[in-house]
């Protein structure tokens, strides 16, 4: 604007400064001559078509990046708004399927909150007097379906899982994943290195990487720490028969996998103790009094059976203990009898005196013959017969007095005649 200004003063150039080979080196208003300005152009011409730096290539390629990201948020933007103010889209949201279905997820999430809130340590205690875990509350409100959603999602997934795991390589794809994310990961990072000197993964790199809290860790480990407790209680109190119910129930449940184990694999056996833990106690629920009715009875009549089994048992003891001793009484008093007996006979064959018989423990001799009576009379007697016992020698023993010679003489009774000094 300067020259312009300076040439309408009466200091303007020739028309055509390029013919006139002396005026090129006039002077200009600037002080620049119009060789000089004509080459600073050329030269000017030339460094635009120079390579531009990376800088300035790093610097157009985000900002059309982020021009063709903002395009792209924009228009995507306009379809979402576009499909939600649509009129059948509106009527599918608004409708009564929608309404149903905004429903059953408010239950879920309720009934999920719900079993949270219910893992509590209970007010009941173990035999011992130990407190149960807070995992015995979880697992009877999880397993006695007060929750239904919640219980049956659960079952779900826990059935998926073990299937996806029978039929689905999972480590194969697991591993498959990771050395693609990392190929990937690593080849965009050179990539961006070459081409802009910066790697895309350095560019997403975080500011600082992500670490659990100490908090986290000691609450993980207390839940850890409780869940194990849990089997490990539970394997006691069944070990120890503190329910006895239980305990019949863990060994049916043992001889059936024991033989199961033999034609079902793993997987099988694990599926169907899942199906009977979460499905035997919804089948209880809902037939509570029919079941309930039915043990009732089966106790009663368990009960009756065990009172009559005792009632025979002591009736067989009595009468045995009858028996016995009615036995025992017979055998006594035909003993007494007997001893008696001999004693009074040794005493009048002159054997024994009087006061050495009586020494014997047994009847005196004056009782022996009313003892003998008395005994044949008694009801005891009756019930035992002459053949019960064997039969007394007839015979009677050789008489040792000096007063009857007559005897019939024997080696034993020489024998003694000889130990014997003459009086």
């Amino acid at each position: 604007m300067s020259d312009f200004s300076n040439s309408a003063a009466g200091t303007a150039p020739p028309a055509y400064p390029e013919l006139n080979t002396g005026s090129n080196t006039a002077p200009t208003a600037s002080g620049t001559t119009y060789t000089e300005k004509a080459s600073g152009a050329l030269q000017s011409a030339q460094s635009g078509k120079s390579k531009p730096s990376s800088t300035h290539l790093n610097t157009s390629y985000l900002q059309e990046y982020q021009s063709n990201m903002d395009t792209l948020t924009t228009a995507a933007s306009n379809a979402a708004t576009s499909i939600q103010n649509n009129q059948t889209v509106q009527q599918l949201a608004n409708g009564p399927a929608a309404d149903k279905v905004r429903g059953e997820a408010t239950a879920t999430k309720n009934e999920f909150s719900n079993l949270a809130a219910a893992r509590t340590v209970p007010d009941a205690q173990t035999a011992t007097g130990q407190n149960l875990t807070s995992y015995h509350s979880l697992f009877y409100s999880l397993l006695s379906w007060e929750n239904p959603r919640a219980t049956a999602i659960s079952f779900v997934a826990i059935v998926t899982t073990i299937i996806v795991a029978r039929y689905v390589p999972v480590d194969r794809y697991v591993l498959k994943a990771l050395f693609t994310v990392l190929g990937i990961t690593a080849a965009a990072e050179i990539a961006g290195q070459m081409a802009f000197g910066q790697g895309f993964a350095t560019k997403m790199r975080p500011k600082k990487y992500y670490t659990i809290p100490r908090e986290t860790l000691e609450s993980v480990l207390g839940d850890v720490e409780q869940l194990v407790n849990f089997f490990v209680i539970e394997f006691q109190r069944i070990i120890f028969a503190e329910n006895v119910y239980a305990t019949i129930a863990a060994f049916l449940a043992a001889l059936i996998s024991y033989f199961l184990v033999k034609v079902t694999p793993k997987w099988g056996l694990l599926l169907l103790s899942t199906s009977v833990v979460y499905l035997a106690p919804l089948v209880y629920i809902k037939n509570k009094d029919f079941i309930d009715s039915h043990l009732n009875n089966a106790a009663e009549i368990a009960n009756k059976q065990t009172q009559q089994i005792r009632d025979i048992a002591a009736q067989q003891s009595n009468r045995a203990v009858e028996v016995a001793s009615s036995t025992t009484s017979q055998y006594v008093s035909k003993a007494q009898e007997l001893m008696g007996g001999a004693k009074k006979s040794a005493v009048e064959s002159g054997y024994v005196s009087k006061d050495t018989a009586n020494a014997v423990p047994g009847v005196p001799v004056e009782k022996a013959s009313s003892l003998n009576a008395q005994t044949s009379s008694s009801p005891l007697s009756s019930q035992t017969s002459d053949s019960s016992f064997p039969n007394a020698p007839k015979t009677e023993l050789p008489s040792l007095s000096n007063n009857n010679n007559t005897h019939t003489s024997t080696p034993i009774a020489d024998e003694f005649k000889a130990a014997v000094p003459a009086s």
